[in-house]
């Protein structure tokens, strides 16, 4: 993952296409934020799907994503026309990131709505609206006919998505958070759920709340698969090695791996060297 904000584009642009050259690394990710929330309060950052558009066409294997989208940003109709956009791209690569947006505690992703113009709802409405929104985005990635949908949160008049993605039935949903409401959506909805590193306990248990609300509705637990996110250390590589194989071993079969900016020159390289090899 590379985050997209204190760099250049030229900067993302070299590790995204030394890690395609790179088989040991089988997925790029950017993060959805519209401002820093990191470093300079000023500084750059990087709408996330115009750049991941951008990376699909210089790119020609990773699968790729957003790690997640923010459903407030976007309506969702929208959005599903965005990413069935970079899934063509892409030739088929997207794995489709989305989530509820960011905390009302962490003030640096907070300031971005009001500083766009977004309205920031509270976190019952930012989760009825995100299983909403997957129930849309789903259908106009699959349905042959205009359909209609009246929600809480949704509502649509003779919707219809053409062209549809690549990836049939629809590109895999990947959807971020550890929230109890938001695991909910996760058991109904997606094929994959990421969840930020920590304690490694607190996580594993956040894994078996999502077993069961899976068992709830009937799903097998087991066509989730579960993703983490880890910051890496140049300098303790050692550190992020016993992370990685922390998470594998309680279950976590899909590792996302944050590297923090400015990017070593062959950082990707790096990546399979030092952090991947042995893990497998």
């Amino acid at each position: 993952m590379t985050p997209p904000m204190q760099v250049d584009y030229s900067d993302i642009r070299r590790v995204w296409r030394e890690a395609d050259a790179i088989d040991e690394i089988e997925h790029a990710w950017l993060f959805d934020h519209l401002m820093p929330i990191g470093g300079d309060r000023n500084g750059p950052a990087y709408e996330g799907w115009t750049l991941l558009s951008a990376l699909a066409a210089q790119t020609r294997r990773l699968r790729l994503g957003l790690l997640v989208t923010s459903n407030r940003f976007r309506p969702p109709a929208m959005l599903a026309k965005i990413a069935t956009t970079v899934d063509i791209v892409s030739g088929g690569r997207l794995d489709f990131g989305i989530g509820a947006g960011s905390r009302p505690g962490h003030p640096l992703a907070r300031r971005e709505y009001a500083a766009h113009g977004l309205p920031y709802h509270d976190f019952a409405h930012s989760v009825g609206s995100l299983a909403e929104a997957c129930t849309v985005i789903r259908r106009l990635w699959t349905e042959l006919e205009p359909f209609d949908f009246d929600g809480e949160f949704v509502r649509l008049t003779d919707a219809f998505g053409n062209p549809q993605p690549i990836q049939r039935p629809h590109p895999p949903i990947m959807i971020g958070g550890r929230s109890s409401a938001t695991l909910r959506v996760v058991a109904e909805h997606a094929d994959l759920w990421n969840i930020p590193g920590g304690d490694i306990d607190d996580v594993i248990g956040r894994s078996a709340l999502l077993d069961r609300y899976c068992a709830d509705i009937g799903r097998d637990p087991g066509t989730i698969t579960r993703s983490i996110h880890l910051p890496v250390s140049y300098d303790r590589p050692k550190v992020t090695r016993e992370a990685i194989a922390e998470a594998v071993a309680g279950g976590f079969q899909h590792v996302v791996l944050s590297l923090p900016s400015p990017y070593p020159a062959g950082v990707a390289r790096w990546v399979a060297d030092e952090l991947v090899a042995g893990q497998r």
